[in-house]
């Protein structure tokens, strides 16, 4: 194994916006580190900050505001850009936008603009970052709908996104992001509403094109499944907040926080006889989240300090950590 290279550096990083009933704490002090060529699997309940945390990233907030923290991108061991001081319009983002660091947004059929065709919308980035004429933009076009396996690329790419299928659009968006080859994917639901088969090949294309290009994958998901297929390492958001961090293989099989053990037992197995248990309750109201551990409320173990006060970050061994109470033996503690 060669040694980890950092893409990715995010440290506290807080994305909030202001509404008529109050500041919404979208992405509250979120920290996490992405390295070179790997996945890295990020998962919660709908409203959690996922997709905020993807769209800070790439400096993407119109309505909201990075209030804190820093997202630095490694673009070499020798250069370092802190994305978090560029202007989100200004020419350095958008260098890097889209063709460093490129995203796979969750719904293709609203992403995708309905008055262009596929092939003027891919062509668009290549023109844009390689500085290629049209015929080499339009060549670059075709080569990316084929990698991506949609067949005959050559009609395709005069189509516009209505007379394709939803996992052709998929496979679109897919060609689309990865035009410019960036070092670093951002899929957001990237098989939402499409059926297991399209599923499992849009699934297996993105590992094949990773292995392809050499870059990192940050897969967004509410699906433990797809985690368990696609990420090396697994972050865990509730309410804005990093609850739990560690290896795939850890969050499956030796979970700590109660929020990860109650989404991993509501996963339906083969074979399974017991009913699935569900999480009590619902995400509480961002605007008016209770005191303490913001789970607690519907924590199965939660204690009296759990109501009062919010817990610590804690080590418990193999980079696995856990923001909760119940590991709070006055050693390990990170924050």
């Amino acid at each position: 194994m060669g040694e980890k290279r950092l893409l990715l550096d995010i440290q506290d990083l807080r994305t909030h916006f202001r509404t008529d009933d109050g500041i919404i704490k979208a992405v509250d002090g979120i920290t996490f580190q992405v390295n070179r060529g790997e996945t890295l699997g990020i998962v919660g309940e709908s409203g959690c900050g996922k997709s905020v945390t993807s769209l800070s990233i790439m400096n993407l907030i119109p309505e909201g505001t990075i209030t804190s923290g820093q997202i630095i991108y490694h673009k070499s061991e020798n250069e370092q850009i802190e994305i978090t001081k560029l202007e989100p319009h200004s020419t350095a983002m958008r260098r890097i936008r889209g063709n460093e660091l490129a995203m796979i947004f969750q719904e293709p059929m609203t992403s995708l603009n309905p008055v262009y065709t596929i092939g003027e919308q891919i062509m668009e980035a290549v023109r844009l970052h390689l500085k290629a004429d049209r015929q080499r933009a339009r060549q670059r076009a075709l080569e990316m709908l084929e990698l991506v396996g949609i067949s005959a690329p050559g009609q395709r790419v005069n189509e516009y996104p209505h007379q394709l299928s939803g996992g052709m659009r998929q496979r679109a968006m897919i060609a689309m992001a990865l035009s410019c080859s960036p070092n670093c994917l951002i899929a957001d639901e990237p098989t939402t509403a499409l059926d297991v088969t399209i599923e499992a090949q849009i699934l297996q294309l993105m590992r094949r094109l990773q292995k392809e290009l050499g870059m990192a994958i940050i897969i967004i998901t509410h699906d433990l499944g797809v985690i368990g297929t696609m990420a090396e390492r697994v972050i865990v958001m509730y309410t804005g907040k990093v609850v739990e961090q560690a290896t795939t293989d850890d969050i499956f099989y030796n979970p700590k926080h109660p929020y990860t053990k109650g989404l991993l037992n509501s996963i339906p197995q083969i074979g399974r006889k017991e009913r699935l248990i569900p999480i009590k309750g619902t995400v509480p109201n961002m605007t008016a989240l209770p005191p303490g551990c913001y789970f607690a409320p519907r924590c199965p173990e939660a204690k009296d300090i759990c109501h009062r006060e919010e817990p610590a970050v804690y080590d418990v061994g193999n980079t696995h950590t856990v923001k909760c109470w119940l590991y709070d033996q006055g050693e390990g503690r990170l924050a």
